[in-house]
């Protein structure tokens, strides 16, 4: 039983009578109802679903096929096999042409620099994303081609999606793990008041994959800072006032394309092509615990259910409704709830290229007022950040267009919820607090704002369709409060089909360690009134600034250092970031510790992996604390790391006078 038989009157937040009038979900009873529906009638709750969209042929077999045992064969999801239909024509042709809002604003583009905007409703966005469908189709792209896309937050980057779905090309927002026919990426942006020269990151990425024979046949550039005003008739993108026309671009004429040149003289239109319900719809890479990247692969049918169904419940959307979620498009977060789901509603959303604290502190409340946002989704790292300034900054502007408040990224502790709720929404907008993963598609737990009675920090319930347990180390499943594994019985049409390229990877990390069950790698709490509390990752994987990170990467980095023979990784709260990096580092005999190495070991991680990976603490361990089996023992050093010194069992450790040695040594500030 997941889902208790009543909600809790004690100890619990409710939405207001008003939002629970008009709510899609109005009650913990109608919740419950369509929840067994959903488990029990998956064809038939799922089907009702599928009416709102096109399908150019009906699927044949079973609504949802799978094999979660891997005991009993090969893994596989299939959801409405045997039907054709197009994701880009329900999101955009659909829109305009049965339910007439081709006015209708799809995007308030909000630049990095105050001023910088633009509005542009679904007929636009319809013709640009045929014109550069066709720009890919005269390139050679076609159906199953992988196309990278590398842009920052501008209204290409959704027309450069749609235009490969349009065309039934495989989307990849993500640069150098995977070979592709075409690549589409601007000269360079500001993030605040850093300028980023995507060109020459790009070019670099390039050369790494002619180095390792990876082919990239073509590079398709927009002009984003570098503008020239005959180059720019019909772009999407207005000139930006921080322009830098003295921009070093490197050019190709081999590989280059210019994408003002190329979209120019294209056609407006564009059949699109009609796509099998498995076919791939896009790739996104996630890390993986071995520290080499993940390609979780999405298809397009149950996908497009999940992401539209899961946008109209979580966030209760209506018609009239502006919607914000401050996500890159380069997380799924960006591809399920920014482009995919808002768009299969009809929505009107706000697409932010700047930063929460650019120019100033107050400035995503200022955007809320400008464009009267009414559902806001935002990471718990974006709230701790803003929380650091106090209240003052956000009650400069009103917010009174403010609705419904979302998380997303990392569990949110109870004191950030209480803020954010308090101070942001003023007591009167339920928080969704959401969990999910890359590799679910959408949320799989999470609050429905009139529905369901809130508790800070908890993500409460299942959404429909999705059966979670909870399981111990020897996999028996555990009934009533308890603590553990956090697995799924039993798939949702927009759970992840493989891993790109390695299927048995994808066997072998999700399915492998408890056959039957889908496994996160989180753990779960869940409490007397069976609401479920995401507690972290249990594998060795980090959660910095909503960014996963495998310990076993960072570890791989500081190793290749010539100084270094033995490095261990975990993860140390951190008020903002929500986890910080704190690596133990083993040096090679003779070689001694001071700042210049350290200074050495973070410069070399954030080349080998990236400026988010930078360690916060590095600590010189002669020794780190192993099992006589030579296993580390991480969840020791965690303890170290936030100089707990209630270790719990250590009798496994084959040398426990290390112990004492660490703590000695421990860092005290952020190197």
């Amino acid at each position: 039983q997941m889902i208790p038989d009543k909600a809790p009157g004690e100890d619990v937040l409710h939405a207001s009578g008003d939002l629970k009038k008009e709510a899609h979900v109005p009650s913990f009873e109608k919740y419950k109802e369509l929840y067994i529906r959903s488990v029990e009638s998956p064809e038939e709750f799922w089907g009702d679903v599928a009416k709102d969209f096109f399908w150019k042929t009906k699927y044949t077999g079973k609504f949802l096929d799978y094999n979660f045992d891997v005991t009993k064969g090969e893994i596989f999801v299939k959801c409405m096999e045997g039907a054709t239909t197009n994701i880009c024509y329900n999101v955009l042709d659909r829109n305009i042409y049965e339910r007439k809002l081709g006015d209708k604003v799809a995007f308030y583009w909000e630049g990095n620099e105050p001023g910088d905007e633009k509005t542009v409703a679904y007929r636009e966005l319809l013709q640009q994303v045929c014109k550069f469908a066709n720009v890919l189709k005269s390139q050679g792209v076609k159906k199953g081609d992988r196309v990278s896309i590398y842009m920052p937050m501008v209204v290409e980057l959704v027309v450069a999606m749609l235009a490969c779905a349009r065309i039934g090309a495989v989307h990849s927002i993500v640069l150098f793990y995977c070979v592709f026919l075409s690549l589409s990426f601007p000269d360079g942006f500001y993030r605040g008041d850093k300028l980023i020269n995507l060109k020459l990151i790009a070019d670099e990425a390039l050369q790494k994959c002619r180095d390792k024979s990876f082919t990239v046949e073509k590079c398709i550039m927009l002009k984003h800072l570098t503008k020239e005003d005959e180059a720019w008739s019909g772009s999407l993108s207005p000139p930006a006032k921080r322009a830098c026309p003295d921009l070093q671009v490197p050019w190709n004429p081999e590989v280059d394309l210019c994408w003002h040149s190329l979209i120019g003289g294209a056609s407006e239109e564009c059949e699109p092509v009609w796509c099998d319900s498995e076919d791939p719809l896009f790739i996104l890479y996630t890390s993986g615990s071995t520290g080499k990247p993940k390609g979780v692969l999405h298809t397009v049918s149950g996908y497009m259910l999940y992401t539209a169904a899961t946008f109209k419940m979580v966030f209760d959307y209506h018609s009239d409704d502006v919607y914000w979620c401050t996500a890159d498009i380069g997380w799924i977060t960006g591809h399920s709830y920014i482009t995919y789901g808002p768009l299969a509603n009809g929505a009107t959303s706000v697409l932010f290229e700047g930063l929460p604290t650019y120019p100033d502190v107050s400035r995503m409340w200022e955007i809320v007022d400008k464009y009267h946002i009414s559902k806001f989704y935002t990471a718990p790292t974006a709230i701790r950040l803003l929380m650091k300034y106090g209240s003052e900054p956000v009650q400069k502007y009103k917010r009174t267009s403010l609705k419904i408040l979302g998380t997303v990224g990392e569990p949110i502790n109870p004191e950030a919820w209480q803020w954010y709720y308090s101070v942001v929404g003023e007591k009167r907008c339920p928080v969704v607090d959401t969990f999910w993963q890359t590799e679910t598609g959408g949320h799989v737990m999470t609050p429905l704002p009139a529905a369901t009675p809130m508790k800070p920090g908890s993500a409460t319930f299942p959404f429909f369709g999705v059966v979670p347990a909870i399981l111990n180390e020897s996999g028996e499943e555990l009934e009533g409060p308890s603590e553990g594994y956090l697995v799924f019985k039993q798939p949702w049409p927009g759970v992840m089909r493989t891993v790109y390229g390695n299927h048995e990877r994808f066997e072998t990390t999700y399915f492998k360690k408890f056959p039957g069950f889908y496994v996160t790698g989180d753990g779960c709490r869940r409490d007397k009134d069976g609401y479920y509390w995401i507690t972290g990752r249990i594998d060795d994987m980090l959660n910095v600034s909503g960014h996963l990170l495998s310990t076993a990467e960072v570890e791989s980095a500081l190793v290749e250092h010539e100084a270094v023979a033995e490095a261990a990784v975990v993860g140390r709260p951190h008020p903002v970031k929500g986890e910080s990096l704190y690596c133990f580092v083993t040096l090679n005999d003779g070689i001694n510790y001071n700042q210049k190495l350290e200074g050495e070991l973070k410069k070399q991680v954030r080349e080998k992996i990236g400026a988010i990976a930078t360690p916060d603490y590095i600590q010189n361990a002669p020794s780190l604390p192993k099992t006589r089996s030579g296993k580390i023992m991480r969840r020791v050093l965690r303890k170290i790391a936030c100089n707990e010194r209630d270790l719990g069992d250590v009798s496994t450790l084959a040398d426990s006078s290390v112990i004492e040695q660490l703590f000695d040594n421990r860092c005290c500030t952020a190197v």
